[in-house]
């Protein structure tokens, strides 16, 4: 797939810049393991300097311009962008994919679901002004209670590879419509897109500073971004190790965090399903975009009366250094998790599966973030249950069954946040979507993803005539 690869700058304050070091990252096409370009390579000054660019466009005519502006205003700028990304969808779809090594079309659905989002931000932004000054329901008629919505202010926001564009678009779409200036420093291994988003800016004429894109390494840019004391809230998808490691950073300031983190979700089939549609289901929850996903339901859980007929159709992946480990601690490789022979180039893994799976085994307690699928059969709803919640994360799960009374006692037993129901990975942008324990915490899309980057302002006013009371005056 031949595209030409655009070279830019860091984009800071509603211009393309040089890094202050003037470094430079090469762009690795993960299909041919060739050098297809590079991209800037933000540092600690980068970051104090696009800090600044954002809080200026905050205060721009007194907030005016952005902050304080009507979301009706910020959204006109946000159908821009999404009108972009349309009219742009086929050279994006390319990039992603020689960025990030994802197949063509499945980037392609990415583009849309970018466009997507950030359309239902600008409905966001539009509705609210209907929510301004609201008021509060008070026990005393002498006082009259109003909220006010404000934007958090200057936003930190991390994001991962494997989703360049729509990560990005999940953290600065809904950022933009409560009205806050951001950072984006997405992942150095996949940046092309989101520079390219810095491009689309340009073109709309969003004000200088609302959106600065830093690309870069994470111990150099994204650390800095993370613990910058300026910098009101952080954003960040990734690895829960770096998770840690940016609410460790951002709790220095005492700023609030949202993270989305990994996971090791289970999809829990039982015995009265449609063979066919679970196998279908399976195979999506796990292997959608190679596997590279947060939320894959990665451990398939299979009532064991059904365990022999599913196991064979399912097919899997795996990263190599964990089907090692997973043989030498005793399970079964059924097929794949090696490089295919007839590919010299690329970083390619045959898919996977392994059965003959404990609950001590690496593989079934850690995320792999490949095509990989661990196995293991349950006799009961109870056991079922039990061995779905056996993990540190709790980001996603998936129930499949035919009985949606039992789908429903499931669905509550699950200690997740998110459930899918004789499905898995549909994800959309009008619903919440974030996990518990080592997943993370907090919820991006829907109204949820824009509340996170909004402060409430509570604003009481004392309407009686009447003095308060509060001590007697004086008598003469």
């Amino acid at each position: 797939m031949a595209i030409p690869i655009p070279s830019r700058q860091l984009f800071v304050d509603g211009e393309w810049r040089e890094p202050v070091k003037r470094n430079r990252i090469p762009v690795i096409n993960p299909a041919t393991e060739h050098v297809i370009g590079d991209i800037p390579a933000a540092t600690a000054e980068d970051v104090d300097v696009a800090v600044e660019a954002a809080r200026k466009a905050l205060k721009r005519n007194g907030g005016k311009d952005w902050a304080s502006a009507s979301g009706a205003h910020r959204a006109k700028y946000l159908r821009a962008i999404a009108s972009k990304i349309l009219e742009k969808k086929s050279e994006l779809a390319k990039l992603e994919a020689i960025d990030c090594g994802k197949p063509l079309e499945e980037a392609a659905w990415d583009m849309d679901d970018v466009a997507g989002c950030f359309e239902y931000n600008a409905y966001l932004a539009e509705e609210l002004d209907k929510k301004q000054n609201v008021s509060v329901s008070l026990p005393m008629d002498t006082f009259k209670c109003l909220l006010i919505k404000e934007p958090i202010g200057v936003v930190g926001l991390i994001t991962p590879w494997n989703y360049p564009l729509l990560m990005a678009t999940w953290k600065v779409a809904p950022a933009l419509a409560a009205g806050c200036a951001a950072i984006l420093k997405p992942s150095e291994l996949a940046s092309l897109t989101c520079l390219e988003l810095g491009e689309i800016c340009r073109e709309v004429g969003l004000p200088p500073g609302v959106l600065n894109i830093l690309t870069g390494l994470g111990p150099e840019a994204g650390a800095s971004l993370a613990s910058h004391p300026d910098v009101d809230k952080v954003a960040f998808t990734g690895s829960s190790a770096t998770g840690s490691k940016v609410m460790t950073a951002a709790a220095q300031n005492l700023k609030p965090v949202t993270l989305e983190l990994g996971g090791k979700s289970p999809i829990v089939v039982f015995d009265d399903v449609d063979i066919d549609k679970a196998v279908e289901w399976t195979l999506f929850g796990c292997f959608w975009t190679n596997g590279q996903i947060c939320s894959a339901t990665s451990r398939l859980l299979v009532h064991e009366s059904i365990a022999e007929e599913l196991g064979p159709i399912v097919s899997g992946g795996q990263v190599l250094k964990f089907v090692s480990t997973a043989k030498s601690e005793g399970a079964t490789v059924l097929c794949g998790g090696e490089c295919p022979p007839h590919l010299g180039k690329g970083f390619y893994i045959e898919p996977a599966i392994i059965t003959n799976v404990t609950r001590s085994m690496q593989i079934w307690k850690e995320e792999v973030f490949g095509p990989v699928i661990c196995v293991k059969a349950f006799a009961t709803e109870e056991e079922a249950i039990e061995l779905a919640n056996d993990t540190h994360y709790g980001l996603a799960a998936a129930v499949i069954s035919n009985d949606l009374e039992r789908c429903d006692r499931v669905t509550k037993a699950l200690d997740v946040g998110v459930v899918w129901v004789n499905c898995s990975q549909p994800c959309f942008c009008q619903a919440p979507w974030g996990g518990k324990k080592r997943s993370g915490f907090g919820r991006e899309l829907g109204q949820w993803g824009l509340e996170i980057y909004q402060n409430v302002k509570q604003v009481t006013r004392y309407i009686s005539d009447e003095a308060w009371g509060w001590y007697k005056p004086p008598t003469h």
